[in-house]
């Protein structure tokens, strides 16, 4: 059953409860299960402050507001303590548990503070147990598996989920997210070795990727930022957008456009885009008449439509209007308090507004409701619900894996992973605000039924004569089709809206809509393989390796901008299907005294890669991008022109380690990374033993380049963090 918002209940699967079931078994068969164990641990503090003045993604409250951290403020303060119990189940088995207590003060709220399941910071890390039975290893419990070995990224490493909470900072093992599992292996001839997995099916951990949208954080990426967040995210533009659509539907109603009441409020204007609004000179607010604004009107011209539109946007049609923006959310491109203080180019992007030059206003009745009281009409828009619905627990996922090697050093592996994908995806839906029902999306064609006083025609959508959606724009339509209507309607084929677009009246259906957005993963099937070859180079000692994965049955985002266009949500963004090839090809080189080099080339290629190349022309003849193409999983924003993806995309590391001091005490590692685009990415981290007790580590995270890149937006994210370790036994 979907849950609304996230979930802090985690259904518990059968294998879960049968591992439990199993790991009680030596308790009570076994008198001395208490005996023989060894308890160590460790208490430790890390704290981070930030290198760079500025916001990171998603920290702003409204479109104006500027401010941020300062350098030197605290990005984490995380204290630990560490429990690690080892104990003997008679001559053939063993048993683990590794417990984790952990706070970080710095936290954005409570799912980033203290304890929170399946994350890094989950307080019960690990509990499994080890029995060998005849030539077989069986470990089952809460647990790690580890696949691959790259650098940096994970490729072949998807037993476990990871927490993305510090991107990419943190090791491997804190970051990966034990889950429960059986994991059986055993030796085959004299080189082989073959894996069985069978475990449960968890999520990655991803900032931002919730209903709350953890405005703050400082690892949330522009694509997840784009879902949930408060100014960019759909989740909070969409009612924004309709909140200012019954502004207009009010001012519509009350004779905003003609200077005439009419009780049909936004639908005669099927013919009026956002656009040809935007684009016209106004008189105080009034399109103007057919011989144009030329400066002899009286009253003179306001000024371009965009103004006011923004001014109705921002203030709504009277002070406290509660349908009013007030510059919370990324309507328009706005860049100052004054109303006029603000830009139009349908061309270049950045505001929601900008991205639907031809959505008519007819099209922005159907988002809103009208309750009818003594005070005269009261226009609402609708809202939106950010939905989990995880595949249950116990749909397993299952795992085989041989390592072999050959007589002349070669090392290799094969793998295949039978799982559901650890990323979730976000589908979109139009629903009935009161039954939940799926409604179905219609693009109305215009239809001219009468002129007004001025001569103008009167266009209405027309239900009857609809167009699908690889018709939308096609330069055989008229002008009025060009530019369709969105209408919704459910399964009795009633329609949507303040006002009935089969009567142009006021709707007798008043139950309104809202924006579902559903987070869900699907099944995917990963094969994979890995090899590496050590030999000596001269005197120098070399490894080569490699690993490769392809992913048959992954998700991606397809932005469709014609309907973005004409603001058809829901089928502008899209989850489609992906098959990926990505591989990674190393060199590891060991030079000086124990100086590891290790280089890395990464691809990842998308074979199911989307790019229609489109142009579009508004009504007011401004030109646009209209393509359909898959978007960029971590930038795709609206202030980027919803970054489009890769087809091919690389990355490049570059990795030293090397141990220093007396006694090789300490040990120093610098890993640098780019991407396509121009993104970086560089950690130094060095730790030291000052003592058999005590451990004090260093790390320098800086992140540069391009914005609109994987590393590069996290500029503002970069870090100094020290670290002390107390280890007791």
């Amino acid at each position: 059953m979907p849950v609304y918002g996230e979930s802090k209940m985690y259904k518990r699967s059968s294998l879960h409860l049968a591992i439990l079931a199993a790991m009680s078994l030596p308790a009570t068969a076994n008198a001395g299960f208490f005996d023989d164990i060894e308890v160590n641990g460790f208490l430790k503090n890390e704290t981070a402050i930030f290198l760079n003045d500025g916001q990171v993604t998603g920290e702003a409250r409204n479109m104006l507001d500027n401010g941020g951290h300062d350098a030197g403020d605290l990005l984490k303060f995380e204290n630990s303590a560490r429990f690690f119990v080892n104990g003997l189940l008679g001559e053939n088995g063993s048993w683990h548990l590794d417990l984790n207590i952990v706070c970080d003060s710095e936290g954005v709220n409570t799912d980033y503070k203290c304890h929170e399941s399946y994350t890094q910071n989950d307080w019960l890390r690990e509990l499994y147990v080890d029995y060998a039975v005849s030539d077989w290893n069986i470990r089952f419990g809460k647990q790690q598996v580890v696949w691959g070995t790259a650098d940096g990224i994970k490729l072949l490493d998807i037993i476990n989920p990871t927490d993305f909470r510090e991107m990419a900072q943190n090791s491997m093992e804190d970051s990966r997210i034990p889950i429960w599992m059986l994991n059986v292996e055993r030796n085959i001839g004299e080189t082989g070795n073959i894996q069985f997995i069978v475990s449960e099916n968890r999520k990655n951990a991803i900032p931002g990727l919730n209903r709350d949208g953890d405005s703050g954080h400082p690892f949330i990426m522009k694509g997840v930022d784009s879902i949930t967040g408060d100014v960019n995210g759909f989740l909070n533009v969409t009612p924004a957008l309709a909140s200012v659509a019954g502004s207009f539907n009010g001012a519509a109603m009350a004779g905003m456009f003609t200077g005439n009441l009419n009780m049909a409020g936004l639908l005669p204007f099927a013919g009026l885009t956002v656009d040809g609004f935007a684009s016209t000179p106004t008189v105080f607010g009034f399109p103007c008449p057919p011989t144009g604004c030329d400066g002899t009107q009286t009253p003179v011209p306001f000024g371009p439509g965009y103004i006011v539109l923004n001014n109705i946007a921002q203030n709504g049609l009277y002070p406290g209007d509660p349908n009013a923006n007030n510059n919370e959310t990324n309507l328009m491109d706005i860049n100052g308090p004054q109303v006029t203080q603000v830009e139009w180019d349908p061309s270049n992007p950045k505001s929601a507004f900008e991205y639907m030059p031809n959505a008519t206003f007819a099209t922005f009745n159907t988002f809103t409701n009208v309750a009818f009281t003594a005070q005269g009409p009261v226009f609402s828009g609708a809202e939106t619900k950010y939905v989990v619905d995880d595949p249950d627990p116990e749909r397993l996922n299952a795992g085989l894996r041989y390592r072999g090697s050959l007589d002349n050093g070669l090392n290799f592996g094969l793998n295949y992973f039978y799982h559901y994908s650890a990323n979730p995806e976000i589908n979109l839906s139009w629903r009935d605000a009161v039954t939940g029902e799926k409604l179905d999306v219609l693009r109305a064609r215009g239809m001219v039924v009468g002129t007004d006083p001025a001569g103008n025609p009167v266009v209405m959508p027309n239900p009857g004569d609809t167009i699908s959606a690889k018709d939308v724009g096609n330069n055989a339509m008229t002008s009025l089709d060009a530019m369709p209507t969105i209408l919704l309607m459910n399964g009795a084929g009633q329609f949507y809206g303040a006002f009935d677009p089969t009567r142009g009246i006021p709707n007798t259906n008043q139950n309104g809509v809202y924006m579902e957005m559903e987070e869900t993963r699907s099944r995917v099937n990963s094969f994979g393989g890995s090899m590496d070859y050590g030999t000596q180079l001269g005197s120098l000692p070399v490894v080569f390796r490699a690993e490769v994965l392809y992913d048959k049955g992954e998700k991606q985002p397809v932005v469709d901008k014609r309907l973005l266009g004409i603001g058809d949500l829901t089928n502008a963004l899209t989850m489609e299907d992906m098959d990926k090839f990505s591989y990674v090809i190393g060199v590891d080189v060991t030079v000086f005294t124990n100086m590891l080099i290790s280089g890395q080339f990464i691809q990842q290629n998308n074979l199911d890669f989307v790019d229609d190349k489109r142009s579009c022309t508004t009504q007011a003849g401004n030109v646009f991008d209209c393509s359909r193409y898959t978007g960029d999983f971590s930038t795709l924003s609206l202030t980027n022109g919803m970054n489009k993806g890769w087809e091919n995309k690389e990355f490049y590391s570059l990795f030293f380690s090397k141990p220093f001091g007396e006694g090789q005490l300490g040990r120093w590692n610098n890993i640098i990374m780019a991407e396509d685009g121009g993104g970086y990415w560089d950690r130094f981290d060095v730790e030291y033993s000052f003592t058999d007790e005590f451990i004090g580590s260093a790390e320098l995270n800086f992140y540069w380049g391009d914005e609109d890149t994987t590393f590069g937006q996290f500029k503002n994210s970069s870090n100094a963090q020290i670290g002390l370790k107390y280890i007791w036994e």
